[in-house]
């Protein structure tokens, strides 16, 4: 068993180059990553099976203060249904939440002989810019991210599916989506890592095909 382990880690190491994808969303009080509150932050870490196809584990997430002075537009709350004053949200500091996070995708990072994470977003730039403008802000030092490179799955489900909107092309992945749970970090961060793990395992299947296809073909 360990040594299977060990092998199906290398080959998660071997298909992304050394990085470990991690699907994250933020929720936040705006669109300036400077400015605007991170309220909300998830993360889901993939694991490989022994046909060399992704799924995903339970996200990881926490509820997050918003820095001192920062800005909260009423509109993006209206949206995510998030109330920064409710004492039930057990929010933590942006270090706080930033370790509780780090911390797991460091092990997960550990676990698949990877050398670093790599954001897997929908629309992946503004979470990235929400998760860097934390990490300056608290002076971390031990970031497991890339500081700019990124898997956008909008980009990724335009070229596969034709939708770049997360509920369709969740949908046209053979996924359900309930608008209703929609703009919560957790549920956004398991839809878009069904997604991106959907799309990553039809190009492996496709391009098994094709080797079984051209093998077939050679003389």
């Amino acid at each position: 068993m360990e040594l299977l382990n060990n092998s199906l880690a290398a080959r998660m190491a071997e298909r992304f180059r050394g990085f470990l994808p991690v699907i994250v969303d933020v929720e936040t009080g705006g669109f300036d990553a400077e400015r605007d509150a991170l309220l909300e932050i998830a993360a889901v870490t993939v694991g490989m099976d022994q046909e060399g196809k992704l799924y995903p584990h339970p996200a990881v997430s926490t509820h997050v203060e918003p820095f001192p002075g920062a800005n909260i537009d009423p509109r993006a709350l209206e949206i995510t249904g998030i109330d920064p004053d409710n004492p039930l949200r057990a929010a933590l500091n942006e270090r706080a939440a930033l370790d509780h996070i780090f911390q797991a995708v460091r092990a997960a990072v550990r676990a698949n002989e990877c050398q670093r994470a790599i954001l897997v977003g929908h629309n992946a730039a503004f979470d990235l810019g929400f998760l860097n403008a934390a990490v300056r802000r608290v002076g971390h030092k031990r970031n497991p991210f890339h500081p700019f490179s990124c898997f956008d799955t909008a980009t990724l489900s335009g070229l596969m599916y034709g939708q770049t909107v997360l509920s369709k092309a969740v949908i046209a992945a053979g996924y359900s989506f309930d608008s209703s749970e929609a703009h919560s970090a957790v549920y956004d961060a398991e839809r878009t890592a069904l997604l991106f793990c959907r799309i990553v395992n039809r190009l492996h299947s496709l391009q098994v095909l094709e080797l079984e296809r051209v093998g077939t073909a050679l003389p």
